[in-house]
């Protein structure tokens, strides 16, 4: 594609005349221009303010505009740390060898900056401005070796001179990926011309503005649709920010403001935040880990920006995105991770290609992301909102033994300063929490117990099996058809080393899987490949839960009825109507454990039960479906070899081999109506495991079939069912499907029901049992009976998939 170029850019002598740029007045030019010479304060390191709050605006004689560039400088390359102290020095002398390089190997041609970095595809054009960022951010920083070097501030200049005259410029019209356009370029053009201000003379800095009024026009925030939506308004909003303040634009940075306030409500349907904690984007994907990040640290530092300015965001809902640090991100982080089902494609970038700094993106890449966001938004929150996050990520750092926090490779300087700050804090660090988060709206679930965590993540018509796209995660087929990621103590690494590259995509931990050969993007890009099932989802009292799936194969004829039952020390997994003629075996992996390179741990297996050591182990009790024992389970300990390259496009082809061990359940060819049940037991030793074999009385397994799955734990006074239709199991019964909780304590009773369908139809529940009062229920419960002759109740459930409670004396 050839690339259209503009006249010259005009020299530094000339006054810039583009009509949205403002003139400047007297005092604005004066501020610039001196601040030139006495480098105004751009040592970032030397400025005494804190790290973590913004600062007050008001300073006398200084330029409203001013005030805020210098603020975006300091959070984008830190202030209040000693530059010549770890981790801050490797750091900035890395800065400072990547910099030489990339000065040494610019080759400015008509069609790139750099050789292997052309402008088309796009992706050329955001590389070459993040060498240029790199080269600006030694050229300030004190420790790179190269600070305040002419020589490159002069590259610098010259790179930012042909990248306006060749690319970036208004006469260019948009090819290939857009958000290389609207985003990943401007948001490093306008960080770049924020931080060089003073020496880049008025015509640079108006051409620059120029861009980005171009290729992010003001109609691009006027509709909260197509890609201007959730973490994508965020970046966008940036960039508009960013550029009212080095463009002097009051207007621009209004409609930043303004423009941000449609990302704030809660959504019902596609992108945004859900009031369950779930967060979506790309309509049917669920992205916490990844856009979720990128919005939650673009909203931080808007907010930090504009804090106290003209332009500050008042607007009242922006308190839903600080009660989404506890509802909906921190639920998701363990030990420091981000739960890959929540990462989407991302899952596939392991080391890029392109990353001269060699980071892995791993989920705990992704969490550390998302905690130095917190650690930034937590700027502008209440002194009892930033105790309670300080406190977290406190936590969080000091238990990510994997790839720790305070040094992780990913950070500059401005976050590992905010982060040294809360971990140097005189607040306690908070331990993981217990308990149980459903969420409804995208399909997964988080179950927390002392020493452990796991996590299970379903597909329907409204969250897609997987997304792959950009050459990205073309095999996450099954990521999405029951997988359940689980981590033990020391476990924390359990899918950050080398997993998604060298697994077996068809053995993917949880699922039930026809066996049938895939295609490469299976299905569709960009959240296509969505089954057409409504029943998904649970219920659960925040300790314990009920979790299904109704799941259709990708690409396959295959259907099953999945359950897991949360419990204390124990996910109970039930799977029932397990049918497929697609003329191969289908498959329940139980389990698929990377044990590292050249891993050792033993396996060893009893009566009904089979150990790993350092990981935990399995029970496979009798039941009603009679597949009690383990004369049905298979196991294989293999190595599998495999490179970032082969699942994306943009990533290493170097290889590396990992050593797994696998367990499944082999249900056949063509099979009809096939089962099985297991309990999973994080962190559980052999005689743990034996001994909860051999009760019998621990579990009962009251159904398990195409129409009900239910189990009782008698010791914990739990009774739990999944309805896929209208039945009855244990005296209890509904009149349409549901998902069901019951848990007794002494002489009384707590019940939480929901309808995962989410058809919003009203629908009974009995109970057969004496009831001797109702003490307390939610609006959409209504009490039909309640003594002698049992409990009725009418729920009206909505449309949402929330769980309905009842509290009963027995």
């Amino acid at each position: 594609m050839s690339v259209p170029v503009p006249p010259p850019v005009p020299g530094p002598s000339r006054r810039p005349a583009h009509p949205s740029v403002p003139a400047w007045s007297r005092r604005t030019f004066l501020t610039v221009t001196t601040a030139a010479a006495s480098a105004l304060a751009l040592a970032p390191h030397a400025q005494a303010q804190s790290p973590i709050q913004a600062q007050p605006l008001a300073a006398a004689g200084d330029d409203e505009f001013e005030i805020l560039r210098r603020r975006w400088v300091d959070l984008q390359l830190g202030s209040g740390y000693d530059a010549a102290a770890e981790p801050y020095a490797s750091r900035l002398a890395e800065t400072g060898a990547l910099a030489r390089d990339f000065r040494a190997t610019m080759a400015p041609t008509a069609t790139s900056l750099w050789p292997g970095y052309a402008f088309d595809p796009p992706a050329g054009i955001t590389q070459s401005y993040s060498r240029l960022w790199t080269m600006t951010q030694a050229y300030l920083q004190d420790g790179t070796g190269l600070t305040g070097d002419p020589g490159l501030l002069d590259a610098v200049l010259r790179g930012l001179d042909h990248l306006a005259a060749r690319v970036y410029h208004p006469g260019t019209t948009p090819y290939g990926n857009w958000w290389e356009w609207q985003i990943g370029s401007p948001r490093l053009l306008m960080d770049i011309v924020a931080a060089l201000h003073p020496l880049l003379g008025a015509d640079r800095i108006a051409a620059a503005c120029a861009a980005v009024d171009h290729f992010v026009p003001d109609s691009v925030l006027g509709s909260y649709t197509g890609t201007s939506t959730g973490a994508n308004r965020v970046d966008l909003c940036r960039s508009v920010a960013v550029r009212g303040v080095v463009g002097a634009a009051p207007a621009k940075l209004a409609l930043a403001r303004d423009a941000l306030s449609p990302v704030f409500p809660y959504v019902s349907q596609g992108d945004g935040l859900y009031a369950d904690g779930s967060f979506v984007q790309h309509t049917w994907v669920a992205y916490s880990g990844t856009y979720g990040q990128v919005m939650l640290d673009g909203l931080g530092r808007l907010f930090t920006l504009l804090a106290g300015s003209r332009w500050e965001v008042t607007d009242p809902k922006r308190q839903i995105i600080l009660d989404s640090v506890e509802q909906a991100y921190a639920p998701l982080i363990y030990d420091g991770l981000m739960m890959d089902s929540v990462n989407g494609r991302a899952i596939s970038r392991g080391y890029l290609a392109s990353d001269e700094r060699r980071i892995m993106r791993s989920d705990h890449f992704h969490g550390q992301g998302l905690i130095a966001a917190i650690t930034l938004l937590a700027g502008g929150a209440s002194p009892a909102e930033r105790d309670r996050w300080h406190a977290r990520v406190k936590g969080w750092i000091a238990r990510d033994t994997v790839t720790p926090v305070l040094a992780a490779r990913q950070f500059g300087v401005a976050d590992l300063a905010r982060l040294h700050a809360v971990a140097d804090s005189p607040v306690p660090a908070a331990p993981e929490p217990t308990g149980h988060r459903l969420f409804p709206a995208m399909a997964r679930a988080v179950h927390r117990r002392p020493g452990w965590a796991a996590n299970v993540s379903m597909a329907s018509d409204r969250i897609t099996h997987y997304e792959c796209g950009n050459g990205e995660n073309p095999r996450g087929w099954h990521t999405g058809s029951g997988m359940l990621y689980w981590w033990a103590a020391g476990q924390g690494g359990q899918y950050t080393d080398w997993f998604w590259p060298t697994v077996d995509p068809y053995r993917l931990p949880g699922t039930t899987v026809s066996t049938k050969r895939l295609a490469d993007r299976a299905g569709g890009e960009w959240g296509a490949p969505r089954p057409g099932t409504r029943w998904v989802g649970g219920v659960t009292d925040g300790e314990f839960a009920a979790i299904g799936q109704h799941l259709k194969g990708l690409g396959s004829t295959l259907q099953a009825r999945k359950s897991w039952f949360c419990a204390a020390d124990t996910v109970i997994c039930l799977g029932a109507g397990i049918t497929a003629t697609d003329g191969v075996p289908v498959e329940t992996v139980v389990d698929n454990r990377c044990l590292g390179e050249n891993g050792t741990a033993a396996f060893t297996t009893g009566e009904g039960w089979a150990h790993l050591a350092g990981h935990g182990g399995w029970v496979f009790p009798g039941g009603a479906d009679g597949s009690g024992g383990t004369e049905g389970l298979r196991t294989l300990r293999e190595d599998r070899t495999g490179a970032w390259s082969d699942i994306n496009t943009t990533s290493s082809t170097e290889r590396r081999t990992r050593r797994y061990q696998t367990l499944w359940l082999d249900h056949g060819t063509d099979p009809a109506d096939a089962s099985y049940a297991y309990l999973l037991m994080p962190g559980a030793s052999p005689r743990t495991l034996a001994a909860r074999a051999a009760d019998g009385h621990w579990l009962r397994i009251l159904a398990n079939d195409a129409g009900r799955q239910a189990v009782a734990v008698p010791s914990l006074g739990l009774t739990a069912a999944n309805f896929w239709r209208a039945g009855t199991v244990d005296r209890l019964a509904v009149t349409a499907p549901a998902s069901l909780l019951l848990r007794r304590t002494g002489g009384s009773a707590a019940l939480w029901v929901s309808e995962p369908e989410r058809s919003g139809r009203p629908f009974e529940l009995t109970w057969d049992r004496p009831v001797r009062a109702v003490r307390a229920h939610d609006d959409t419960v209504e009490v039909l009976a309640a003594g002698t002759g049992g409990l009725r109740l009418r729920i009206t459930p909505g449309t949402t998939g929330a769980g309905h409670h009842c509290a009963l004396l027995l």
